[in-house]
Parts: structure tokens; sequence; C-alpha cells
């Protein structure tokens, strides 16, 4: 059930990350980021009564607050990332960032031990992962500003999930809508500082390094969809892969929680291809069966 919940989770981020992407063609990204935040608040706050509605221990706040932290800090430099025109270098460092990262504190610290099939489920997921995330390098923008972000934005999409983790079974989604209130400080706070740091190096959109959430959108009619509620959409959908991956570290090892919520780049490819008509590269097309080759492999070990 819990490799189940997992899967659950990278599908509604996926499906975030798309309606996401698609509304950031027709409007700012901060403000669509400042939506998804509010919405995927508003969501937890109304279903976290209906789950617990005991007092949550400190400790699975904090936790969850933390999370939130690594939330608003993932999101902001990965949006800054693709702002900068090389989203083909940010998008798979922070995606496979954010998946290491907590296998290797998983196994080194938190004890946990997965089984030799589902360790060869995790070596077949990275470098599909990655595969999946790479879009074709179309842009001559330098890749080192957006390889920086990435990375930042690796550590926070850890320290989500990572702390997360921490939050006992008695806080119930609590911890999760604790850090949707802490991702939007952290969101605005870093917001704030980076546009006062200077305005960035921004690239035309027209001639920039895309990735499948990023297309054009106009023949399918989503760029004219209202950002409050899109936006606020995308949240919600945020919001409930968060609570999904939640309770399916409670029944299963943190490292491999991570690796399959982690998959949810291959749902943005799979929409590009059906929805948008887009065609897949070579390596991403290796990199799908390679994610569902380890979903399998995880999944039945």
């Amino acid at each position: 059930m819990g490799a189940l919940l997992a899967l659950a989770s990278a599908l509604s981020y996926g499906l975030s990350d798309f309606v996401g992407g698609l509304l950031s063609r027709r409007a700012s990204f901060v403000r669509v980021s400042l939506f998804g935040q509010v919405g995927g608040l508003l969501t937890m706050m109304l279903a976290a009564p209906l789950v617990s509605r005991a007092v949550p221990p400190l400790a699975d706040l904090a936790w969850g607050g933390l999370s939130g932290v690594g939330t608003g800090i993932g999101m902001t430099f990965l949006f800054r990332g693709m702002s900068r025109g090389a989203m083909s270098v940010v998008v798979p460092v922070s995606a496979v960032g954010g998946v290491v990262l907590p296998v290797l504190v998983g196994t080194a610290l938190l004890g946990d031990r997965p089984a030799p099939l589902a360790w060869l489920g995790i070596a077949v997921a990275v470098p599909a992962l990655w595969s999946v995330s790479r879009a074709r390098a179309t842009s001559a923008a330098p890749a080192g500003p957006a390889l920086t972000d990435g990375l930042v934005s690796s550590v926070g999409i850890a320290v989500q999930y990572l702390a997360l983790a921490q939050a006992g079974p008695e806080g119930g989604l609590w911890p999760v809508a604790a850090g949707r209130i802490t991702s939007v400080i952290t969101a605005l706070a870093l917001s704030t500082v980076l546009a006062a740091s200077g305005p960035g190096q921004a690239t035309d959109r027209a001639t920039s390094d895309r990735s499948t959430s990023d297309r054009v959108t106009s023949d399918t009619g989503l760029g004219l969809w209202w950002p409050p509620l899109g936006g606020g959409f995308a949240g919600v959908l945020a919001g409930v892969a968060l609570a999904c991956y939640l309770v399916a570290i409670r029944t299963e090892l943190v490292a491999v929680a991570v690796v399959l919520s982690s998959l949810y780049p291959v749902i943005p490819v799979l929409l590009g291809v059906t929805v948008l008509g887009e065609r897949l590269s070579w390596r991403q097309t290796a990199g799908l069966v390679g994610a569902l080759a380890a979903s399998v492999l995880i999944s039945t070990a």
C-alpha cells in the first residue's frame, strides 16, 4: 500500500507541474506559484481536521514546517532556474538531486535497508529520471547559473521529503498543513530577496530551452485559464501529493517512498505527448521505459 500511495503522490505532483507549467506561459510564475501555495494551504487546512481532530504534537508541526521551508526553497530556485532559459539543466538536476540526497541520508542516518530488488529499482530510477527530465537543448543560455539553481532546488526538495518523513502518524495531515504555511512565507521572502539582488538572466521564451510543461498552449486553450483558479488547482494537487507521501512513509522506507514519489516528471512528459502532441526524444523514451521498470521493481520488492 505504501508503494501505491507513493506512486499516487508522483501522479498528483506530475499533474500539478503540468498545470502550473502551462499557466506560467500566460502569467508570472511568481503569481502562479503563490496561488498554488495558497490553494494547497486551504486544502490541507480543510482536510486536516477531517483526518484528525486531536491537537497535533508540536514536534510534528515543527517537522512539517521545516518541510515547507524546503518546498519554498526548492520551488523558488526551480522557477528561477527555468526563467534563465536553461530548463534542460535545472529540471533534471533538481529532480535527480532531490532523489539521491534523501536516499543517501535515509540509508546512512535513518537506518533504511531496502531489499536488493528495491536497490535495483533505485539504481534504474535515477538515470531514468534524468533522461525523462532532460529536454532538448535549444538555447545558448549559460548553464552555470541554472546549474546552481538546480542544485539549490534539489537540496530544498530533499529537505521537504526528509523533514516530512520525521512527522509521526499521530499528527495526521497537520504537518502538511504546517508546511504549506512556511512554504508561502519562505517563497515570499526568497522572491523579495532575489528580486532585490537583480533582474536575473531571463531570456526570450520563444527561443529558450523548454521542458514539456513549457510548450505553447494556445492550440489547446489551456493558456486561457484564470491564473488564480488554475494556480490554486495546481496547489491542491501538490497538497494531495504530499499527503499521499506522508501516509506512504508510515508503511514504507523513506528511500523507497522518495524514489517512487519523485517519478513525477514522467507525467508532464506523457501529457505533453497525448495532450499537446509533442514528440519524445530517444532519451526520454528510454527514460520512460526505465521509470516504468523501476516502479515495478520497487513496488514488488
